[in-house]
C-alpha cells in the first residue's frame, strides 16, 4: 500500500484505481435500469423508430466549457450495451483536456439503434465527471490566484456510492489529487474517532494509534490526524519531536487562514517533517488565503459532493 498513486500517468491511475472494473459494474447497473431485468432487456423506443441493420455515426460535443474527464470509460461501458459500438476521441483530445462550446470530443461509429440505446448512459457518466475535473481545475486555478503555494489539492471520500474511483480520477484530470481512496488504504483519524480522549492524553493516545498502524500488513500508506485547534496540535506534534511512532500528516479543521500560520509556524519550528493539510469550509473564494498560510495540502469535499454536471450531447451525422 506505499504507492502513490499521484506520481502514475492518467492511463496508468485508472488501471491502478481499478476503473475499468468499476466501469463494468456501473455499465451493468445503468443497463438493467434502462433496458430491464427480466426476460429479454430491450429499448422499445429505439425499436420502432430505427432500422436494426443501420449504421450510424454520432459525435459528442460540449454545449458549454470544461475539462473533460471519462473518455477512458466509454469501451468498458460501451461494451454493456453493444459489442458493435466503437469509440474515437477526437484529435487533440484525452482525459484532462480542456474543451471549449461546440467542440467535438469524440466521435461514435456502429449500428444506430445500439447508440441511441447506449446515448443517456454514456451521458450521464460523462457530463458528471467533466464536472468534477471542470470543478477541479477551476478550484485549483483559484488557489493559486494570488500567486505562488505550496499546497495541493485533493479531494475526500465525500463521493458517489459506486462512482467512488471514477470520481477521484475525474478529481487528477482536472488537476487535482488523490486523498486516502479509502477506508482500506491509509489512517485518518477524526474527531470521533478521539471523543472522550482528553488532550492531556492525546499525545499518548496517538503514539499508540501510530505503533499499531505501522504493524499492519500491507502497511497503509499514511498516518493521518484531525485536529481542530492549536492546543489538539501542540499535543499531536509532541510525539513527532520524540521520535516517537507519530503522525506523517495532520489535518487541520475549520481553522481561519491567521491560526493555519500559527500552526505552520510551530510545524516549521518543531517537526518540519510533518505535512499539514487543511480541510472543512473552504471555498473557492476562500482556497487562496488558506494556501497562503503555508499549508502542503488542501482537502476539499464540494469537487465532488457539489460539482454540477457539464452539458454534453450527442450529435448523428
Amino acid at each position: 500500500m506505499s504507492r502513490d498513486f499521484n506520481t502514475l500517468s492518467l492511463p496508468a491511475l485508472f488501471r491502478a484505481l481499478g476503473a475499468p472494473e468499476a466501469t463494468r459494474r456501473l455499465a451493468a447497473i445503468a443497463r438493467d435500469e434502462d433496458l430491464g431485468k427480466r426476460g429479454k432487456p430491450r429499448d422499445v423506443t429505439s425499436r420502432v423508430a430505427s432500422d436494426s441493420a443501420g449504421r450510424a455515426r454520432a459525435f459528442i460535443r460540449a454545449r458549454e466549457p470544461g475539462v473533460i474527464a471519462g473518455l477512458a470509460c466509454i469501451p468498458f461501458l460501451a461494451k454493456a450495451f453493444s459489442r458493435r459500438i466503437r469509440f474515437r476521441a477526437a484529435k487533440g483530445v484525452a482525459d484532462g483536456s480542456a474543451f471549449k462550446r461546440g467542440q467535438t470530443l469524440g466521435t461514435l461509429e456502429g449500428p444506430a439503434r445500439d447508440i441511441l440505446t447506449f446515448e443517456r448512459t454514456l451521458l450521464n457518466l460523462l457530463s458528471r465527471l467533466a464536472g468534477i475535473a471542470t470543478v477541479t481545475h477551476e478550484y485549483d486555478r483559484a488557489m493559486r490566484s494570488k500567486g505562488p503555494v505550496r499546497a495541493k489539492l485533493l479531494d475526500t471520500r465525500k463521493t458517489t456510492p459506486g462512482l467512488r474511483v471514477l470520481e477521484k480520477y475525474a478529481v487528477r484530470c482536472g488537476g487535482g489529487y488523490c486523498h486516502r481512496i479509502g477506508l482500506y488504504d491509509a489512517v485518518l483519524i477524526k474527531d470521533n474517532h478521539i471523543t472522550g480522549v482528553a488532550l492531556k492524553e492525546l499525545t499518548e493516545w496517538t503514539e499508540r494509534a501510530a505503533r499499531r498502524a505501522s504493524k499492519l500488513k500491507p502497511r497503509p500508506r499514511f498516518f493521518e490526524i484531525e485536529v481542530d485547534s492549536l492546543a489538539q496540535l501542540e499535543q499531536v506534534l509532541f510525539a513527532r519531536i520524540a521520535n516517537r511512532p507519530a503522525a506523517d500528516i495532520i489535518l487541520l479543521d475549520n481553522m481561519a487562514p491567521k491560526t493555519l500560520e500559527m500552526a505552520v509556524r510551530w510545524r516549521d519550528e518543531l517537526a518540519p517533517q510533518v505535512a499539514l493539510e487543511a480541510s472543512g469550509g473552504i471555498s473557492i473564494r476562500t482556497i487562496a488565503d488558506v494556501a497562503r498560510a503555508g499549508v502542503d495540502r488542501i482537502s476539499v469535499g464540494a469537487l465532488t459532493h457539489s460539482a454540477p454536471i457539464i452539458d454534453l450531447g450527442l450529435d448523428f451525422s
